[in-house]
């Protein structure tokens, strides 16, 4: 039987010094080159914890004593069944019983049963009491019995309890080694895998796409966006034809940065390479780079680019490339050593320097083009700005169609109509008001979303949330509703005004009411065009003035909206007679004039008058139009405190058709054939003016 048990021993050694497995001879799956599992600290711990538990469990079974008290104790003595006390360390009393009072009497039944030996040797009963306190009352317990003092021994002894010491000092340090050991595993790049050490920190966190993961994103999720997405296709086919390119003596790009307000589809755009460009993909955000050590940064940019080397051809995508990229040299305070700074200094290295990197594409983004180091936008890093910007009308329409894809929506919907309804909306708000009319809908209980959904969903997100029970007096109800219909009335009335499409007095979001309306899509702006809308939005103000004979606060926003276009129109645009073909606007550094503006005092006071005049000459031209158009007015702000939300068709009864519509070719004339602004009737909101 022993040969038996000692050749199986012998056959468990071997294959553990194989590094096989007992069970099999399976390797693990954490693919060692040895085939055997690879040894966890863990267990060490786990085995230690373990000791000291068993071991402090052991100790509390020997000592099967149990608690008592000095009456108790004096009781036992006066029946004679107490053989002996110990007095330990002056405060423990350990009391010994006599082994015929222990197997005999039922009061000693649990001591005598609770015996791992099967003989309990003591001490049997324990408890806590000074050592002077404890004589003295036993030589009052030896007055009444004076035999006691012969027949049960008192004797003294001192210990040390090394085992207590012992845990007491390792324990509490063997605590702090596990947790010191886990924190620094979590700072680690690994979280505690092969050769994860705080070194790692100084590794880049990008994060790899390949053949082997499963991006869905490809051009086809992208609508919109023709002109970039011509540009990027193009790298994507530099990546998996070369020779095509370099036949001819092309050489790779560089780099790409996709430029373009927020939401207009940038990282969609970078998705969309990662899934089409079967090559190695390194995605991170500009921030990855940015640690509170120094030389972190331009650590983890060398070795960013030494993998995307390793795996070329591949493409780098660093998103919000702002956090890194900014203008060198324009912070006084930062220090010599500045860790932005050493870290675009890396980048610019890396991109182009004397070791340059074959088949290695930058891709970035960022919506902040104008604070970016010149160094890192010339060619030869960045050979490519893609402007991606707001979709149009025929882009917009593309856009619904995707976010549409999984929704389910009545079949009567429009998606022209939606396009229309959106002007001057990203990407991203299109797919937010998909979302918010698929919410609308669920709170009425539909089992579709309809038109009406978008509706208000666009509504929602322009004007924000409708507070009906807002507390508003009677008399600012009126004020609020002359105000609005004043708006109304001057857009109505003006050739470039934007048409108006709703007006309401009902309370949204931090304005008391508004007013929609459907702003042109052009690309350059008329002095006209700008006058024309800065009078319609003094139209409320005006409306105050005539109808009560005072203003108030309410027109907030349209002063601040008037006051931005006439100090464009003066220092930005050059639309000015008295300035002339002059603008102070520096596109290239912004206008961060902390020390000095780029004009003289005497100049500043012109464009201060100038501003003034321009707003003054379009609110006298607001109040103009209202006294000549005073009765229609009250009637329809009569009509809005009624109803509390009016359409365009409201006004048409009231004004008549708006005198001014567009031709085919874009230019304005009188109106002379009836329904020819039913555009405007399937038009909505991109613009809310709200007090």
């Amino acid at each position: 039987m022993e040969k038996k048990d000692k050749n199986q021993l012998d056959k468990l050694k071997e294959q553990f010094s194989k590094g096989n497995n007992p069970g099999g001879n399976k390797s693990n799956s954490g693919g060692n080159s040895g085939g055997g599992r690879r040894f966890n600290f863990y267990w060490i711990y786990a085995v230690i914890i373990l000791l000291f538990v068993g071991m402090s469990v052991f100790n509390n079974i020997n000592s099967n004593s149990k608690e008592t008290n000095f009456n108790k104790f004096t009781e036992m003595l006066r029946d004679g069944d107490v053989k002996q006390v110990e007095v330990v360390n002056d405060k423990q009393i350990q009391v010994y019983i006599n082994k015929e009072a222990l197997k005999e009497k039922e009061r000693y039944k649990e001591l005598r049963d609770n015996t791992v030996s099967g003989v309990n040797p003591g001490p049997h009963y324990t408890f806590e009491m000074p050592s002077e306190v404890f004589n003295d009352r036993m030589e009052k317990v030896y007055e009444e019995l004076p035999s006691l003092r012969s027949s049960v021994p008192i004797t003294y002894a001192t210990r040390e309890n090394y085992w207590d010491l012992i845990l007491g000092w390792t324990f509490p340090l063997l605590i702090m080694i596990v947790i010191w050991i886990f924190i620094m595993r979590r700072m680690s790049a690994g979280g505690g895998g092969a050769g994860a050490q705080i070194f790692n920190i100084g590794k880049s966190k990008a994060q790899l796409f390949d053949k082997n993961t499963n991006v869905k994103v490809t051009f086809k999720d992208v609508a919109g966006l023709e002109g970039a997405k011509e540009e990027v296709q193009e790298i994507v086919s530099f990546l998996k034809e070369p020779e095509k390119y370099t036949s001819l003596g092309g050489k790779i790009p560089k780099g790409a940065l996709l430029v373009g307000p927020p939401g207009t589809g940038k990282t969609l755009l970078a998705k969309a390479v990662a899934g089409e460009a079967k090559v190695p993909f390194f995605s991170l955000s500009g921030s990855d780079f940015v640690e509170m050590f120094v030389g972190v940064g331009a650590s983890r940019v060398r070795d960013l680019f030494k993998q995307a080397k390793e795996k070329s051809p591949a493409i780098i995508f660093i998103d919000e490339i702002d956090a890194i990229g900014r203008a060198r040299g324009k912070n006084a305070l930062s220090g010599g050593n500045d860790e932005r700074e050493n870290t675009l200094n890396q980048l610019l290295t890396e991109m182009d320097g004397f070791g340059t990197n074959e088949h290695v594409i930058v891709m970035a983004a960022t919506n902040r083009a104008d604070v970016l180091d010149r160094a890192l936008m010339r060619a030869g890093r960045f050979d490519r700005q893609i402007y991606v910007d707001l979709p149009d009308l025929n882009e917009r329409r593309e856009i619904f169609k995707v976010h549409l894809k999984p929704l389910k929506i009545d079949k009567q919907l429009d998606t022209d109509f939606l396009a229309k309804q959106t002007p001057g909306f990203s990407g991203a708000d299109i797919a937010n008001v998909c979302n918010e009319a698929a919410l609308v809908a669920a709170r009425q209980d539909k089992k579709q979303i309809e038109q009406q959904d978008f509706l208000d969903a666009v509504d929602r997100i322009i004007g924000g949330l409708e507070k009906k029970n807002k507390i508003i007096t009677a008399e600012e109800k009126k004020v609020i509703a002359y105000h609005e219909a004043g708006h109304a009335t001057v857009s109505w009335m003006l050739e470039h005004a934007a048409p108006l499409v709703k007006v309401t007095i009902v309370p949204r979001g931090r304005s008391l009411g508004a007013a929609w309306y459907l702003p042109e899509e052009r690309q350059i702006t008329t002095p006209e065009q700008i006058k024309d809308e800065m009078c319609a939005a003094l139209g409320g103000r005006a409306a105050e003035k005539i109808v009560f004979d005072r203003i108030s606060t309410g027109a907030l926003s349209d002063l601040e909206k008037v006051t931005k276009q006439a100090r464009a129109m003066v220092t930005v645009y050059g639309l000015n007679d008295k300035l002339g073909n002059i603008t102070y606007y520096d596109s290239q550094n912004g206008n961060d004039y902390t020390f000095s503006k780029p004009y003289s005092e005497k100049t500043a006071q012109l464009i201060d008058e100038e501003i003034s005049a321009i707003i003054e000459e379009q609110y006298r031209r607001a109040l103009e139009l209202l006294t000549q158009h005073k009765e229609k007015l009250a009637k329809l702000a009569e009509l809005l405190l009624d109803k509390e939300v009016i359409f365009k068709e409201n006004l048409e009864e009231i004004f008549g058709k708006r005198p001014w519509t567009k031709t085919s070719e874009g230019k304005s004339e009188k109106e002379s054939v009836e329904g020819v602004v039913q555009d405007a009737e399937l038009n909505s909101p991109a613009d809310s003016d709200s007090e």
